[in-house]
């Protein structure tokens, strides 16, 4: 069976250990050397930023977030194993993990890594389709010529250089579809390579949950569970038709899902319209503070997948929806366009503050419109804000110090409280 070392590359045949370098961190796969469709996906990429500046925290677990925004927006596996999540408020995420180290996120410092990683991505492939600053979609077809190696070969190639250049790692999803590589890349985490062939798709799809299609969230999942459908299996069962009829468009798209095609294209300059992020609630809250800590994290995960795809946004739009499933929508139109997590968390939670107090909601979220190429972005003042201008610069400025000197480097009071 073909097989690749992933520390030294050197391509084999099946065997428990690397032959060359006796490194058991090998992938064998019968499809290995003839796929080409691959999803990166960074290794809790904030926390390990952050565990690379500082090499004290290495062993310790790290999660990223608190403050009075006190949702965790990310944690590293450490935390994770006692059982932190993304979207979990900070006092539970430290009950399950009182020696947790808690650092607030420093956004201009991971665009900046992730400059670094897109630069290595399009030394591969000019097909480098963005999710955010930690993952994208590469397209390798027809590359093997031009590298002298077969894209398993190559992305193996990328992991180590991310690994030697920028200390960081990264997990590799490998197939023949963009639906079935993201799938792929989360099998084998962290540091992983994992590949699903096509002759394997329908037994590798058949009894797994439909919760696994990127996309689906918990109102969507529900609405599948309600219909019978829990599994790939079940989704085989019904007509195409049906399904159409009973979801609309998703449910043509799930009809191919359960097959495991997928005709979307890997693309660098797929069209933008917005970008938008929300969470459902396991349960219903109307806890200002909590609906306050995920706006701020929803913002960043805005502000990530604009920088990512260097774009900005003149309108900040806030979707609440009720306990009774009304929806409720409220916008905001910037004088200058923006991909700064702290405007958007200022407009959306402005936009929350106009929302009279009372009810309970099952779903927050915040998205960016009116799109333009992050040029454009935080040029000038807020005549109603004067210190926008001063707190950019001192983020700006805050991040660059911290880059070079660690985490640790500048405090805010706050953080002391």
């Amino acid at each position: 069976m073909p097989s690749l070392c992933r520390d030294c590359l050197t391509r084999f045949d099946t065997a428990r250990r690397c032959p060359a370098c006796g490194s058991p961190r090998i992938v064998a796969h019968p499809e290995l050397f003839d796929l080409s469709i691959a999803h990166m996906d960074c290794d809790a990429f904030y926390a390990s930023v952050e565990k690379r500046d500082n090499p004290d925290l290495a062993d310790k677990p790290l999660i990223i977030g608190g403050g009075r925004r006190g949702v965790v927006s990310t944690a590293c596996y450490i935390a994770r194993i006692k059982g932190v999540r993304s979207a979990m408020p900070m006092f539970q995420a430290l009950k399950l993990c009182p020696e947790a180290v808690v650092i607030k996120p420093r956004m201009q410092v991971y665009a900046e890594v992730s400059r670094a990683i897109r630069a290595m991505m399009l030394d591969l492939t000019p097909a480098v389709e963005p999710l955010s600053l930690d993952e994208a979609f590469l397209d390798l077809t027809g590359t093997a010529q031009l590298h002298g190696a077969p894209p398993a070969v190559v992305l193996a190639q990328l992991i180590k250089r991310m690994r030697d250049e920028l200390g960081l790692t990264g997990s590799i999803g490998l197939s023949h579809n963009k639906f079935l590589a993201k799938i792929a890349s989360d099998l084998d985490k962290p540091h992983g390579f994992a590949v699903i062939g096509a002759g394997e798709t329908a037994d590798f799809l058949r009894d797994r949950p439909v919760s696994l299609i990127w996309g689906v969230g918990q109102s969507t999942l529900k609405a599948l569970n309600d219909a019978g459908i829990r599994s790939f299996a079940d989704l085989l069962r019904w007509d195409r038709r049906d399904l159409h009829a009973r979801f609309g468009s998703m449910g043509d798209r799930l009809w191919h899902l359960a097959r495991g095609q997928d005709r979307r294209r890997v693309s660098a300059n797929a069209p933008v319209k917005s970008i938008s992020n929300e969470t459902t609630f396991y349960e219903d809250t109307r806890d200002r503070d909590l609906l306050d800590g995920h706006i701020w994290r929803l913002a960043e995960k805005v502000a990530d997948r604009a920088k990512a795809r260097a774009l900005a946004g003149r309108v900040v739009t806030l979707k609440l929806k009720r306990a009774d499933h009304t929806l409720l929508t409220r916008r905001h139109a910037l004088r200058d366009a923006t991909q700064l997590a702290d405007t958007l968390y200022r407009t959306a939670r402005a936009l929350m503050d106009q929302v009279p107090d009372g009810a309970a909601y099952r779903l927050i979220g915040v998205g960016l419109s009116d799109l333009v190429e992050e040029t454009a972005a935080d040029r000038s003042g807020d005549l109603l804000d004067p210190q926008a201008t001063r707190r950019a610069g001192a983020e700006r400025a805050t991040d660059a110090i911290r880059a070079k000197f660690g985490p640790d480097a500048i405090v805010k009071g706050r953080a002391l409280r």
